[in-house]
């Protein structure tokens, strides 16, 4: 399921917290292009830059000359990817666009950089999660877009090597048809909930469960030095017979099996539009007290098959069009504040869009890695496998 693409490692966000593994694949083979060998491949792999083209023009020409693009792990019903890749294809209809493995690991990504390296199948660009993003520069070309200094520092390696793009909101969604109304996790005790209620994986496993077990945690009156007050939640709730370790997918929110999730704020999104054609109501909430978000961030193959399209993709999602699809696929894209004040947000999207409350719960790389160790070692012998 998409919501399990990202597997769970270490991460932090210097302001807004916590980034989780994003997916790979193995990029699909073309033949376009047989590497940065030509003079104009040469340029376009070497440029930081637009002005390294000299005009978006420039960028488009080279792009359309390679006439393919890359890219992995990019599900459709993740935060809109569906609308943001389609709508790339009809602005770019020169660019034939490969899209690969949508749900597969961080670490696999990278794997598919090195195992691809040199050949028209490598991935041209990355969706990552900051762990990966910061310990694989060695794969990253550096790039910054039009909209460099629109990105906050704290969310942006300084170099261009990558640069955050989009986060979500841990959050709980149900079927409001059949549950009533959720406002806090004590209402998930009720024995109405019996079976029905999943945490999106392990949490020393998959990025959603370990950022729902940190919501669950501090709404549980813990911290991020003490998580028991979280598994006491888990444990409470297994043993009213409420906790179901059922996988969640599509399948299983559709047919009611998993009536209750922890997940992210665009994944809750794109249940709610899928349910809502079939005559259900599916509802979701965040908490203010417990705002845990997950940015994941861009970056370009240094060996890209084809720089000048990796290039263009790079700007196209830092345009307010792809911004506003991020939006609109229930995720805060990371112009959001520039485009408010510049006019170019989508004000109807935004109206209808779950915001940031509150402080955002932050940690270190030493937290994460703590944290983790202690749920291995805690979480199967309380909960089970």
């Amino acid at each position: 399921m998409k919501s399990l693409r990202k597997i769970m490692t270490v991460s932090v966000a210097a302001i807004l917290s916590v980034s989780t593994l994003a997916a790979c694949g193995s990029g699909s083979s073309s033949t376009s292009s047989a590497g940065a060998s030509s003079t104009a491949d040469s340029k376009s792999a070497s440029a930081i830059s637009l002005a390294d083209f000299g005009s978006m023009d420039d960028l488009v020409k080279a792009a359309n000359e390679e006439g393919e693009l890359n890219v992995i792990a990019l599900p459709h019903d993740w935060s809109n990817y569906g609308e943001v890749i389609s709508t790339f294809k009809k602005k770019y209809p020169k660019i034939k666009v490969n899209e690969s493995n949508p749900n597969a690991s961080s670490k696999e990504e990278i794997d598919a950089i090195k195992t691809n390296a040199g050949t028209d199948a490598a991935p041209d660009v990355v969706d990552v999660g900051l762990a990966v993003a910061a310990t694989s520069t060695q794969y990253f070309a550096p790039y910054k877009v039009k909209a460099w200094d629109s990105i906050p520092d704290s969310l942006k390696d300084s170099t261009g090597l990558y640069h955050a793009g989009y986060t979500g909101i841990m959050s709980v969604g149900w079927n409001k048809d059949k549950y009533g109304t959720v406002t806090s996790l004590d209402d998930l005790m009720d024995s109405k909930f019996a079976g029905t209620v999943a945490l999106n994986g392990k949490p020393a496993e998959a990025g959603a469960a370990f950022n729902g077990f940190l919501m669950a945690n501090a709404l549980s009156g813990g911290s991020l030095t003490n998580l028991q007050p979280g598994l006491d939640f888990f444990k409470k709730l297994k043993d009213k017979g409420n906790l179901t370790q059922v996988d969640v997918t599509d399948g299983t929110i559709d047919s009611g099996q998993t009536g209750v999730v922890f997940d992210w704020t665009y994944n809750q999104a794109s249940y709610k539009k899928s349910l809502k054609s079939k005559g259900v109501d599916w509802e979701y909430k965040t908490f203010p007290k417990a705002q845990v978000v997950s940015y994941y961030n861009q970056a370009i193959n240094k060996q890209a098959p084809h720089p000048a399209a990796a290039r263009l993709w790079e700007e196209y999602l830092y345009s307010a069009d792809a911004q506003n699809l991020w939006l609109k696929g229930g995720a805060t894209p990371v112009l959001l504040s520039a485009m408010e004040k510049d006019g170019t947000v989508d004000k109807d999207i935004l109206a209808d869009q779950t915001q940031l409350e509150g402080d955002t719960i932050s940690y270190t790389n030493e937290d994460s890695s703590r944290i983790t160790t202690w749920l291995q070692n805690n979480w199967d012998k309380t909960i089970g496998n």
